[in-house]
């Protein structure tokens, strides 16, 4: 589909030879420039022929490149470009501010697009019909797992998370029917949560896993959320990953909300009011 252009181009650029992913560099910089440039333009931008322009534009199903204009054209009006510009040694705080952002914004809104609203329905049937939940995470999607553990809690569930490689393999294999255990990990390849959620499966827990699609973790699940991983882990502190799985967590959370009904909501409101004593009252 033509707004999965940029998302396309980004995911290939290891494929492409060296002139053409000075191209691809080019256009991901600036996708709104790159769409105003003639093939003379481009090609100067990315010190490269325009042959090498053209050959690069096939590669992408184009005709040609006033073709492929047209489709990165469509792309940019399909959705938020993904942002792949890395923050660079020199740039000043505007600089990495907006890159940080601009990525974030845009993994957010390529996560929406690409997620199953059925899988969502199905993970919340789960959690609705759960006696207890369990929230395994390691590194940073540990910390999305102590922040499912704070939301979920209000739900009248016994609801845990751990963090802890050795309390995992403990819990998972101490689960029983009727328990679910929620793995997230945004590679779906680390070898230890794989394990666990196999040893959740054995023992009669339902296993829903947050995750890359068709990764290992996804084939030892009942049910998955799986999200594009633009993300280089390997080699940057992961930031758009851990946003797009807290966002997950908060859509999960409100379809419980919403399954449990209005009757539901005074519960909620006594928990929220609880906190009221703790803070200073806001100035008039």
């Amino acid at each position: 589909m033509a707004h999965d252009l940029l998302q396309r181009i980004r995911q290939r650029l290891e494929e492409l030879n060296r002139s053409e992913r000075k191209v691809a560099d080019v256009i991901l910089a600036d996708p709104a420039r790159a769409t105003g440039l003639s093939i003379a333009s481009l090609a100067q931008a990315a010190s490269v022929s325009e042959p090498t322009v053209n050959r690069f534009c096939r590669n992408f199903h184009a005709k040609g490149y006033p073709d492929f204009k047209i489709k990165l054209a469509q792309s940019l009006a399909g959705g938020t470009p993904y942002v792949s510009q890395s923050v660079e040694p020199g740039d000043a705080a505007a600089d990495y501010t907006s890159k940080i952002f601009g990525a974030t914004i845009a993994a957010l809104d390529e996560a929406s697009r690409t997620l199953d609203p059925a899988r969502i329905e199905r993970m919340v049937d789960y959690l609705i019909q759960a006696k207890q939940i369990h929230f395994f995470g390691l590194g940073a999607s540990g910390a999305v797992a102590q922040d499912a553990q704070h939301k979920f809690f209000r739900f009248n569930l016994p609801v845990t998370s751990y963090v802890d490689v050795l309390m995992q393999r403990m819990v998972a294999s101490a689960c029983h029917t009727g328990d679910v255990v929620v793995v997230i990990s945004w590679t779906g390849r680390t070898r230890e949560l794989v394990d666990i959620a196999q040893l959740a499966r054995e023992s009669g827990a339902v296993v829903l896993g947050i995750t890359a699609p068709a990764s290992p973790l996804a084939a030892e699940c009942t049910e998955t959320l799986e999200v594009p991983t633009p993300e280089d882990t390997d080699v940057y502190m992961p930031m758009t990953s851990r946003m797009i799985q807290l966002t997950l967590i908060d859509v999960l959370a409100t379809g419980v909300t919403l399954r449990r009904g209005e009757d539901f909501l005074p519960h909620l409101k006594k928990i929220k009011d609880s906190l009221r004593d703790t803070r200073y009252p806001p100035r008039g």
